[in-house]
């Protein structure tokens, strides 16, 4: 089995596209939910996002685990060309695939982001702390307690995100 960890993100009627998603991807695999964030867009002038990040173990291949995000992000209305900084009715991006390192042109891994973006990397600590990066070779508690968050501000969600309704 393998690990995998993807980011989770909306600005888009956010509640209920990230409940969808979460149902979608949970249709295939077991979820472990962190706390969600909202933050403010980041790259463009628009509404708060809404972020979290999902954690779960499979057998299946990255291929099939990209396909069944992609599935999710259709289901919530993304089109699969969507600008790149623009709203978002639903992002999932793949942070983690066990402790796969990746350098292709359509795929990188770790999601290099994921040590660029508070939204990212707290909701990981939450989920994961003792989780081991990859690269970097430290845990994602520690790669959190090292990471200057100052000026992106991230309110906890008090909604319940763990159900389709």
């Amino acid at each position: 089995m393998t690990a995998v960890y993807v980011a989770a993100g909306s600005n888009v009627a956010p509640l209920v596209n990230l409940r969808h998603a979460l149902a979608e991807v949970g249709r295939h695999y077991r979820l472990q939910i962190s706390p969600a964030y909202r933050n403010k867009a980041v790259g463009f002038e628009g509404e708060d996002f809404i972020n979290l990040v999902v954690g779960f173990e499979t057998d299946d291949s990255i291929e099939q685990v990209i396909a069944h995000l992609h599935e999710a992000e259709a289901a919530c209305g993304r089109p699969r060309n969507a600008p790149k900084w623009a709203p978002r009715t639903m992002d999932l991006d793949l942070l983690l695939f066990g402790d796969a390192v990746i350098d292709a042109p359509n795929l990188k891994l770790p999601r290099p982001d994921l040590l660029k973006r508070p939204y990212m990397l707290k909701p990981l600590a939450d989920l994961a702390p003792a989780l081991l990066h990859p690269v970097q070779r430290k845990s994602i508690a520690e790669l959190w307690s090292q990471f200057d968050s100052n000026g992106h501000a991230m309110d906890p969600v008090v909604e319940y995100l763990g159900s389709s309704g």
